[in-house]
């Protein structure tokens, strides 16, 4: 066992050894992925550099990176090698887009399937599984509002209060998918992704739910961060998803680059 350990470890100092270790961490374990737009902020911004977690929704199919060609068949005709959890509501996903995979995208699950929701003047409304004692348990597990729409139970802006990175713009003159959508049953093994810059977000309310098939995985931590200006956002760097939005629950800033004018900041 020693002997081979050692064989192992030099193995691993070579050209090909450490290229082939490399792949097989980006391809079955972690992938760097930089955030290119704004459509999660406050949450996540532009020029975060993160990786993700590729395991966390079972093992999909490894892609060439870059060039995102696949190097193995999709046996399983759901684009995983291995089966694995599934989205769950809220969670913050890197998923390939649906109308071009070789995309990724990075969106947060709103709904899952079998539950129904609609957007009505922004506000959007969701029934757990389209029951209303489903989604009265929901409501309290996330410390929202429950209304009463044409004798149906709805959950209101369900993930405002433990993610207060989303958030509006006071903006009128907005896509009507943007004010007003649905209502829809999101289909079985689907994800109704939505951006937490709701307002300026090309997410499912535009190309429909997403099926498991592109789901790739989630976010981990932030390796880097550089605002538009290229200064680094030191306050950001190393930090997960959690431990932003820890900070956004109790009113500090992350998405301020530190030493900036807060005054400069535009959150859309």
């Amino acid at each position: 066992m020693k002997n081979k350990l050692k064989k192992f470890y030099h193995w691993s100092n070579t050209w090909t050894g450490t290229l082939v270790i490399v792949l097989l961490v980006i391809f079955f374990v972690a992938q760097a992925f930089v955030i290119p737009s704004g459509s999660m902020k406050n949450t996540l911004l532009p020029g975060d550099a993160l990786f993700a977690k590729k395991f966390a929704y079972g093992v999909p199919i490894p892609h060439i990176p870059w060039l995102e060609i696949p190097i193995l068949p999709d046996f399983r005709g759901d684009g995983h090698l291995i089966d694995g959890p599934r989205p769950k509501r809220g969670d913050i996903v890197i998923f390939r887009w649906p109308v071009n995979p070789k995309m990724h995208f990075v969106k947060r699950c709103v709904a899952v399937g079998g539950d129904k929701l609609m957007v009505r003047d922004k506000h959007l409304y969701l029934r757990v599984q389209n029951n209303s004692e489903k989604t009265k348990e929901f409501a309290k597990k996330m410390k929202a509002k429950t209304v009463n729409i044409n004798g149906e139970l709805w959950v209101k802006d369900p993930y405002v209060t433990l993610h207060p990175g989303i958030h509006h713009d006071p903006k009128m003159n907005f896509p009507r998918e943007v004010v007003d959508y649905g209502p829809i049953i999101v289909p079985d093994d689907n994800y109704f992704m939505m951006g937490d810059n709701r307002d300026h977000s090309n997410d499912s309310r535009f190309w429909g739910p997403v099926t498991y098939k592109y789901i790739v995985g989630k976010p981990w931590f932030i390796y880097m961060s550089w605002d538009s200006n290229f200064t680094i956002r030191w306050n950001r760097v190393g930090k997960s998803v959690n431990e932003i939005e820890k900070e956004l629950r109790v009113g500090k800033k992350p998405y301020i680059t530190a030493g900036c004018n807060e005054d400069s900041y535009n959150p859309y």
